[in-house]
């Protein structure tokens, strides 16, 4: 027979003063603050808007591109990749890049011509072919709000996104280990010796950022979505439409700032804690269940979490130190978050026969004195 024990726990010992306060004020069109492990979305304004997003677009092209291409394979710069405008890398038509590269000048550059040539790379040439798979692959993560009509992020009517869904976007981008390393180079050389620098002034600024990808035309305005780590977690902010470059770093860091101070590092599961006693029988003392090893989350401030301990009623002897007995469970907004094993924290034998019939011969003595008086 096993017991089920709830304890509420408080989310945080103490509470920053500004645990409650709002998010930051913010320029932009849109924006989104997001805890990556948990999908809880923090703050936002017109997050489901549908508004252009520059060359935050290139966190597409990467997915489609890194699903069908390896990142040393070679790819030859055809004359239109070459001859767009704006931000790139001067590619010439005819010369051979590798993919890593390409994909470097597209993240860390914003390079247009490297993205043209990556989707020229996937489909030989066919960027309304490559433009399909873009959306394809949208529809696919649930990018609702989300169309693609190039792969560099000039504008260009049906063109746009969301705030929601740039930041799930780079979310799942982020997955992969070739884009995590590439996004937070603040410069890197590639083939012919091109010197790539960021445009993501937040890079070696903002403690804890990790990326992701910034954008900039006439019709988007400045946009950026940026990852922070913070102590056991990871916060995704994106803003579409600052009007000024420096207004967009602002932003975002206050966001990111914001974000991160929702939460504090806590124990959730503690070694030196008696969760629970298992009854042993023959007049023994119960048996204390702890937890062999700490273990600590993030969790937002102002919130609470569920602690569910598992144990069993009665354990069979023999015990012995270290046996697993039980479990203690910890949930937050009905998620499991944490769980470890209970286990005795001392060794008990199983009785002697004599000891086990002088037990019972008492015990009757017991029953039998209580029954007459």
């Amino acid at each position: 027979m096993r017991v089920y024990v709830l304890v509420l726990v408080a989310a945080a010992a103490a509470l920053a003063p500004s645990a409650h306060a709002g998010p930051p004020p913010v320029a932009a069109r849109a924006y989104l603050v997001e805890n990556a492990a948990t999908g809880e979305v923090l703050a936002g304004k017109a997050d489901r808007a549908r508004l252009p997003m520059a060359s935050v677009t290139k966190l597409m092209t990467v997915e489609v591109v890194l699903r069908h291409l390896r990142p040393s394979q070679l790819v030859t710069v055809a004359p239109g990749a070459a001859a767009v405008g704006e931000s790139t890398v001067a590619l010439v038509p005819g010369e051979q890049l590798t993919v890593r590269d390409l994909l470097k000048a597209a993240l860390i550059q914003s390079a247009n011509d490297a993205a043209d040539a990556l989707a020229d790379g996937v489909t030989g040439g066919d960027l309304p072919a490559f433009v399909q798979m873009m959306n394809a692959r949208g529809r696919a993560l649930g990018l609702a709000d989300t169309h693609y009509t190039r792969p560099d992020g000039l504008d260009a009517a049906g063109h746009y996104s969301s705030a929601r869904d740039v930041t799930h976007l780079a979310e799942v981008v982020m997955h992969t280990p070739i884009v995590r390393s590439i996004v937070r180079e603040r410069t890197d050389t590639i083939a012919g010796g091109r010197v790539l620098h960021t445009w993501n002034d937040l890079l070696g600024s903002f403690p804890g950022l990790i990326g992701v990808k910034t954008g900039h035309t006439a019709a988007a305005g400045w946009c950026e979505v940026g990852a922070a780590r913070g102590p056991g977690l990871t916060i995704y902010a994106t803003v579409l439409g600052s009007p000024t470059r420096g207004q967009r770093n602002r932003d975002l860091a206050a966001l990111l700032s914001w974000g991160l101070d929702r939460y504090r590092v806590v124990p959730v599961v503690q070694v030196r804690r008696v969760y629970a006693r298992a009854r042993v029988g023959w007049g023994r003392e119960p048996v204390r269940l702890v937890a062999p090893r700490a273990l600590v989350r993030s969790v937002r401030l102002g919130r609470s979490l569920v602690e569910r301990i598992v144990v069993p009623v009665t354990a069979a002897l023999p015990v012995r130190k270290g046996d697993r007995l039980g479990e203690v469970r910890v949930y937050y907004r009905g998620e499991l978050v944490a769980s470890q094993p209970l286990v005795a924290s001392r060794s008990v034998s199983r009785p002697a026969l004599g000891r086990r019939v002088s037990w019972y011969a008492g015990r009757t003595v017991h029953h039998v004195w209580g029954f007459f008086t």
